[in-house]
């Protein structure tokens, strides 16, 4: 039987869904492996934020669906002299049986780090700021939600002995979970590329202008 006759028609529409999302250049997306034990069908994807001259990548479909979206890549490695910004994961998780927990069958789950400035980092505000940055770009792009949580966590490292004249820096982590109300999770990616480029330190597109899709199809 074919493995893709074994997928829900739900997810398979979700999945349709995160391909058509505009993501800024500036973002990086690749398959990584899905968690096998959170939910009988999953996809995640990696990201790197660099400066804007890095080049970008197209995001694949991971497991057996990925025969169903063939798209050509552009999998150009990054350059030793790219900055990179900021690192994010975003997984898509589907139940077909839902869960009360999710309170629906989809649950987005995602993870951001990124190194703060000095004076950003020092402010006990931050992992304050940073939820409001995810809620904001959810009600920015129409992402319909619920049963929305995580956590914020700075993370201070210092430098001894031989790497005692490396500068502390100060790191922001945001691992948070949401259930998009919907199968159509295009808006909630987009959301998310836009998230993950704010902890990054970019600056938001001007009104009017659309990210750059970041994968083009056959």
């Amino acid at each position: 039987m074919n493995a893709l006759a074994q997928v829900p028609a739900d997810f398979l529409f979700a999945l349709g869904t995160l391909r058509k999302a505009q993501c800024r250049s500036e973002l990086r997306l690749d398959e990584i492996p899905a968690p096998a034990r959170l939910a009988p069908y999953a996809v995640a994807l990696g990201a790197e934020v660099f400066s804007p001259t890095a080049a970008t990548r197209q995001v694949p479909v991971h497991g057996p669906v990925a025969k169903a979206f063939a798209a050509s890549q552009s999998n150009a490695p990054a350059s030793e002299e790219d900055d990179e910004l900021a690192t994010g994961r975003f997984i898509l998780l589907h139940d077909p049986d839902g869960s009360a927990v999710w309170e629906g069958e989809f649950r987005i789950v995602t993870y951001i780090r990124a190194q703060m400035d000095a004076e950003m980092g020092n402010d006990s505000m931050l992992g304050s700021v940073a939820w409001t940055w995810l809620v904001d770009a959810l009600e920015n792009h129409a992402a319909p939600y619920r049963a929305a949580g995580g956590t914020a966590t700075r993370i201070l490292s210092e430098s001894f002995g031989t790497l005692a004249d490396r500068p502390d820096t100060i790191d922001i982590e945001l691992r948070a979970s949401w259930t998009p109300a919907s199968a159509d999770v295009q808006a909630h990616l987009e959301a998310w590329s836009d998230m993950v480029c704010t902890f990054a330190g970019l600056p938001p597109l001007p009104p009017g202008v659309t990210g750059l899709p970041n994968r083009r199809l056959n």
